[in-house]
């Protein structure tokens, strides 16, 4: 099955070709919308379902690229809201575009910025739009949103920026990434259905003038995502869904809240995709535990992206095949005197070089090479967890793989 619009759709939505870009399902699962993919791009292919590494500032934090790579990761993201205010976007392109100036040869994403206007803006973080945390935890710095776009400051140094759809696909032009994302508002689970409403239809608007500007300079380079939003209401998340599905965009993007819990996550995941456009590759936003992975691979999500793996690293856990939680906490103090490597078969020098007790001694010493090596081997894990759930597919043994995985 082919991602390119048939001659009806491009007629209809006046679309937009992508001549070096293809995503091709290759496998159904026939007791789920769980499918194997590959997705090709200008910098190399890769197999769906697959997981996204966050390069947030153009870096896998702690690691060089060429560690990424050795831990077996397929594609990075990185943030247009941070990269155009360190060290802006015409940087990035004077110095050949982010694959160059980062060192990565492999396919990126860059979203929009517009989860960052919110988040960054209001002074909260992932935690309050998933509503786990209600309380801001930053000075604010969003001034105004309106039809235009955001008017901000800049977290660095105070000065007054704006986004609109426009400029945020001519920064991610100028960044270079293979995959850009249309502009959106990002909104929290507490606000009401009519601000939620009304914010999706602009986000929707936003996403018609994130087309357009797309494409009065599109060269081939570059693929677009549009987003789907609608918080936490069924009814909305449907029009979202069957909006995107309406217009050329190579991708569907799944963002915004998703509820208070996993029961509500995973429905308001499952609203969704009946109304997406089957043929194109689906990427959920900022989600990636364990759970939540097989869960929606389960619904049809076919990329994941969370900065938790290297997040978590620097703060001493070390993802692990059927632990309590998902993880170890390398500095519990019954690590001190353990010999035994993280995880010697993973394939990842991270993995099998070095003790337990070394890295908790590395933690306790508070040096940087602890959060470097838990980090690869964090990438190493994910990674694997995808090629498992890959496999698992294709044989249909993906509710024995999770036990493995996920022990009850």
């Amino acid at each position: 099955m082919s991602v390119q619009p048939n001659t009806e759709f491009l007629s209809r939505a006046g679309g937009i070709e992508y001549p070096n870009f293809s995503f091709d399902i290759t496998h159904i699962d026939p007791s789920s919308r769980a499918r194997l993919g590959r997705l090709e791009t200008p910098h190399g292919g890769l197999d769906t379902p697959n997981f996204i590494f966050c390069g947030t500032k153009a870096n896998i934090k702690g690691l060089h690229p060429s560690q990424v790579k050795e831990a077996g990761a397929d594609f990075i993201l990185a943030n247009t809201y941070h990269l155009m205010i360190q060290p802006g976007a015409d940087i990035v392109e004077k110095m050949g575009g982010l694959h160059k100036f980062m060192g990565w040869d492999g396919p990126i994403l860059t979203d929009s910025g517009g989860f960052q206007i919110y988040s960054m803006g209001e002074g909260v973080n992932a935690d309050e739009i998933k509503c786990r945390n209600n309380k801001p935890t930053r000075k604010k710095s969003l001034t105004k949103i309106t039809e235009e776009g955001a008017a901000f400051r800049s977290y660095k140094d105070g000065r007054k920026l704006f986004l609109s759809p426009e400029s945020a696909m001519d920064l991610q032009r100028k960044i270079g990434a293979d995959f850009v994302v249309q502009l959106d508002e990002c909104t929290a689970m507490h606000v009401t259905e009519k601000y939620t409403e009304d914010s999706m239809h602009m986000s929707h608007r936003w996403g018609d003038r994130s087309l357009k500007a797309f494409d009065e300079k599109h060269d081939g380079r570059q693929a677009i995502y549009g987003v789907v939003q609608g918080g936490i209401f069924k009814n909305l998340r449907e029009e979202s869904s069957a909006f995107c599905a309406s217009r050329p965009f190579f991708g569907t993007a799944l963002g915004g809240t998703f509820g208070g819990n996993f029961d509500q996550f995973f429905e308001i995941v499952s609203w969704c995709m009946p109304h997406i456009a089957p043929e194109r590759p689906v990427h959920l936003l900022g989600i990636g535990t364990f759970r939540d992975i097989f869960e929606c691979v389960r619904l049809g999500i076919d990329t994941f992206d969370c900065v938790s793996p290297t997040r978590i690293a620097r703060h001493g856990w070390a993802l692990m095949k059927g632990a309590p939680n998902e993880r170890l906490n390398l500095l519990n103090a019954k690590y001190k005197e353990d010999q035994d490597p993280l995880w010697p078969e993973l394939g990842s020098e991270s993995s099998s070089l070095y003790s337990k007790a070394y890295i908790h001694h590395l933690f306790k010493a508070k040096e940087q090479l602890a959060g470097q090596i838990l980090a690869q081997h964090n990438v190493a894990v994910m990674s694997l967890l995808m090629k498992e759930i890959r496999q698992a597919i294709k044989e249909g043994t993906l509710d024995a793989l999770q036990k493995e995985w996920i022990p009850d």
